[in-house]
């Protein structure tokens, strides 16, 4: 086999394995590679931001993952993207920026995770961003991430914004400052109309570094471990010919909530009897592999209109044709886009401290993204629990990281989570019920009016049948110190040298919203423990 070999091997060219290949390579005497198991970033709707239509679900940018048949939402399968490319999901996402609440971050500090409160990932967001706002002590303006306001505002989104303060939620104009609570508009990862994704935020910058060797189309199968330590992975290339690259340093998975887990199982780290059932041999017998799957489960209200929406201004060609003329001339209008424009963070009732649910709400109104919008004019009132007490599990069956795993979300499988999302669908009808925006609501199509908001049973019915991911997966090689901990604190897999984790899988607990800018305080928050047990010389 060809054999390559760098200080650090990073797996994963996504949200936070980019902010790694940036930060590690920023020392020329540091060799670092960076693997990716899809291709460049060259599909010209990546970096448009409404392309989400286009490139969700597209095999050749997306690993179109799909989940078991869940209990929980009444044996449906879900659809879960993830991207397959440059800048992973945050190619792929709705672009928008959220932290989370700092209740959060100082759970994580409490459960044991020295280092990673409030007060110590605060600094790394800042430095990471580039605020359209201004710099305050909330936000940065240095970093390489763009984060910009809505170039785009459409009339039933205000609406939703006025009606949700008449039925008493306050206005916040920064969710990502002092307080989360209250609503208003999105931030998002965006600069000029274009998306700003963690491969042009970090990765573009440091390409041309003579120490960053960046290998695409590269999905590794395994990591090698001798003797307990990690000493480099093995990948594929296109024509199934396997290829060595060996790290003299460390290696760290950054492929994401499905695919750090998946490689670790391949590899032999993890619950010792699914290992054996699949005919691999146990490196490390690592229960919590695959475990704490956590997700955001959206129930998405949509309510026809009197007046018109996004819905028909994208409906004919010629309207289409002077959409993408704005978008060209002015990098202004529809295409500019995010997800979401008005959002909301509110608490379901006084026995929560913080909110528990999160509004997207969208001038337009679809099944889902990329099978197209409504023929009529609608929006749509998407609310979500923001820390659910469900788990699923990431299970393999087979030896061969070709072969999809099992995923298991375990959806509103606790009394906690099912109260919650009723009591979401209750909160984003009454908001529609408030001027300005009852005026504007032809029709409660889905659900119908026909369905009392006093009736429980009928309305946890109705979201089991009709709620969707909002693709936020996390979990599953949760940082901590007790028996389902994979990572440490440092995020060093527990019992293997030579190897971390660094992604949204490291989470303990899910963070109180979108959870790609969170990814990339990940990435820098490694980079950081990395270059101090390096500086050290406490290498792992």
């Amino acid at each position: 086999m060809n054999e390559i070999s760098a200080d650090y091997v990073i797996v994963g060219g996504g949200s936070a394995g980019c902010v790694l290949a940036n930060r590690l390579s920023e020392d020329p005497s540091i060799r670092v590679i960076l693997m990716e198991a899809g291709g460049r970033d060259w599909n010209p709707w990546i970096h448009i931001p409404v392309g989400y239509f286009k490139t969700m679900h597209n095999k050749s940018v997306d690993w179109c993952y799909k989940t078991e048949p869940d209990p929980g939402l009444n044996g449906r399968q879900l659809d879960w993207p993830r991207g397959k490319v440059l800048g992973g999901s945050s190619s792929l996402n709705g672009l928008l920026y959220v932290r989370g609440q700092p209740a959060d971050y100082d759970r994580w500090a409490q459960m044991g995770n020295t280092g990673w409160g409030w007060d110590d990932v605060l600094p790394l967001f800042k430095r990471s961003e580039s605020q359209e706002r201004g710099e305050d002590e909330f936000h940065g303006v240095d970093g390489g991430l763009a984060v910009s306001n809505m170039r785009l505002q459409r009339p039933i989104c205000d609406a939703w914004v006025a009606a949700a303060q008449a039925a008493g939620y306050p206005y916040n104009p920064d969710y990502n400052g002092a307080e989360q609570e209250g609503v208003g508009y999105f931030q998002l990862t965006a600069k000029n109309g274009r998306r700003c994704s963690s491969a042009v935020a970090f990765l573009n910058p440091a390409r041309s570094r003579p120490n960053l060797t960046i290998l695409t189309n590269a999905p590794v199968s395994r990591v090698q471990v001798e003797d307990g330590r990690c000493t480099g992975v093995v990948y594929r290339d296109k024509s199934g010919e396997e290829h060595i690259v060996r790290a003299d340093g460390e290696v760290i998975l950054s492929s994401g909530a499905i695919g750090s887990p998946h490689i670790l199982m391949c590899s032999g780290i993890g619950e010792a009897d699914q290992l054996q059932a699949n005919g691999i041999e146990v490196k490390k017998d690592v229960w919590g592999v695959g475990k704490n799957l956590q997700d955001h489960l959206q129930a998405r209200l949509v309510f026809k209109c009197n007046e018109p929406t996004l819905n028909d201004e994208v409906r004919s060609l010629f309207n289409q044709a002077r959409i993408a003329l704005k978008y060209a001339l002015f990098r202004a209008g529809p295409m500019t886009m995010a997800a979401s424009l008005a959002t909301g963070f509110m608490k379901t009732g006084d026995h929560v401290d913080t909110p528990d649910i999160q509004f997207h709400v969208q001038p337009w109104s679809a099944d889902s993204p990329g099978e197209g919008v409504h023929p009529f004019s609608a929006f749509t009132m998407s609310v979500c629990q923001l820390r659910p007490e469900s788990r699923g599990e990431i299970k393999i069956t087979s030896s061969d990281t070709a072969v999809y795993p099992k995923i298991h979300p375990n959806y509103l499988s606790t009394e906690t989570d099912c109260r919650t999302i009723v009591a979401g669908v209750n909160i984003a009808r009454t908001i529609g019920k408030h001027a300005p925006l009852a005026s504007k609501i032809s029709e409660e199509f889905r659900p119908t009016a026909d369905l009392s908001m006093d009736d429980y049973e009928g309305t946890l019915d109705w979201a089991r049948n009709y709620s969707s991911s909002i693709y936020h997966p996390t979990g599953t090689c949760k940082m901590g110190s007790g028996s389902d901990a994979v990572v440490d604190s440092r995020l060093r897999v527990i019992g293997i040298k030579g190897l971390r984790v660094a992604d949204c899988s490291i989470m303990p607990e899910i963070v109180s919203g979108n959870t790609n800018a969170p990814a990339i305080m990940i990435g820098e928050k490694a980079s950081d423990l990395i270059i101090e047990d390096r500086n050290n010389g406490a290498l792992h």
